[in-house]
């Protein structure tokens, strides 16, 4: 897979500066949208319809409103004040988008021929351990201790098919624009640092879904691409061609998703199995529109900041920074806070264009 994946043609031409631009905005809006009810297991798909009919707010077509009632602030993660329409002023910090800044960086750094190993060094020196979660968290203690990969994601690690390495993919889709096994490979690459089975599985997906959005004709092609660089048995792969099969049968969006609610019962609100089918359905009956697949995909629950951010990435690949409607773009001011060292501050814009660097400069 890796020849075929080098030899892979990219994606060129005047549109792919604004479609890696699109890709970096919808991923932080996407991740702002999603981030006030990031808790699966207390914000489920009703009672963020619950949330949004009582402040008026469905269909939604803007970042969360302000709770209309009191008893739901306790609920609300911490930062949500400054994710919520009317008070936004930059982007809030979150894994979802240092994770993005952290690829960047490690491209920069070691080129497209990093090793895991170098993965590693490089969240030792550039992210502070307590920004890190579930399977990120245990293959960083790991790291400390003097473990190499693959042992970091195996040893003392309960998480390994948790939701952390999808997102950290996006980056290694927008700098392999059209090429989507290459992508999948380097994805594959950083994520056995922490991840195994399904858990790799996603981020490969999810690389080749972004990386295949920007020659798609539609994100319904872009997704069985994605689908033919992870094992066909894969529970992942089972998974996302079930939403794929309920859509084709004219369920609507709310029945697609009980079914597969009630498919993945016990699997957990982080894992990415039932996350991948939030995101497959917010893309396919988003239909191409970017504000309804954001929509979409918060609505279903589940992790929804980092659903939201991988719709974001995906749809803002698929339409260009251009076609993003304003609402989502404006509040962020063209900045990003992140917790990685040495990049707190730094404009979105600028992130853009040394991802179009690495992606026009790639062998």
């Amino acid at each position: 897979m890796t020849t075929q994946a080098t030899a892979a043609p990219l994606a060129t031409g005047p549109g792919l500066a604004d479609r890696v631009l699109g890709g970096w905005l919808g991923r932080i809006a996407g991740n702002m949208l999603g981030k006030p009810v990031e808790q699966g297991e207390v914000w489920t798909r009703e009672r963020i319809d619950r949330y949004l009919r009582r402040a008026g707010a469905l269909p939604l077509t803007d970042y969360l409103p302000e709770p209309a009632d009191p008893a739901d602030l306790a609920s609300l993660r911490p930062e949500w004040r400054g994710c919520v329409r009317g008070r936004i002023d930059g982007s809030c910090r979150d894994d979802d988008v240092d994770y993005a800044i952290l690829g960047l960086h490690l491209l920069e750094t070691h080129g497209f021929g990093f090793s895991t190993e170098q993965v590693g060094d490089l969240w030792l020196m550039r992210l502070p351990y307590l920004q890190t979660f579930t399977a990120e968290r245990a293959a960083y203690r790991n790291l400390a201790n003097g473990l190499k990969p693959p042992l970091t994601a195996t040893y003392d690690n309960p998480y390994q098919e948790w939701i952390g390495a999808l997102i950290r993919a996006d980056v290694h889709g927008w700098t392999s624009p059209g090429a989507p096994r290459r992508a999948a490979s380097l994805a594959r690459r950083d994520a056995v640092l922490s991840h195994t089975g399904n858990g790799v599985y996603g981020a490969m997906f999810a690389a080749a879904l972004i990386a295949a959005a920007f020659t798609a004709p539609a994100l319904r092609d872009a997704l069985e691409t994605a689908l033919t660089v992870i094992p066909a048995s894969s529970r992942l792969a089972r998974t996302v061609r079930r939403v794929v099969s309920l859509h084709e049968a004219g369920l609507s969006w709310e029945e697609c998703l009980a079914t597969l609610s009630a498919e993945t019962a016990g699997l957990g609100w982080i894992h990415t199995v039932p996350n991948a089918a939030v995101l497959t359905a917010g893309l396919l009956y988003g239909d191409g529109d970017f504000t309804r697949t954001l929509a979409l995909t918060v609505r279903g629950g589940l992790d929804t900041d980092s659903n939201g951010a991988t719709a974001g990435s995906v749809a803002g690949v698929f339409t260009g920074a251009a076609g993003i409607p304003a609402q989502w773009t404006e509040p962020l001011r063209d900045t990003v806070r992140s917790a990685v060292f040495g990049f707190d501050g730094v404009r979105i814009s600028a992130l853009a264009e040394r991802t179009l660097r690495l992606a026009t400069a790639a062998p």
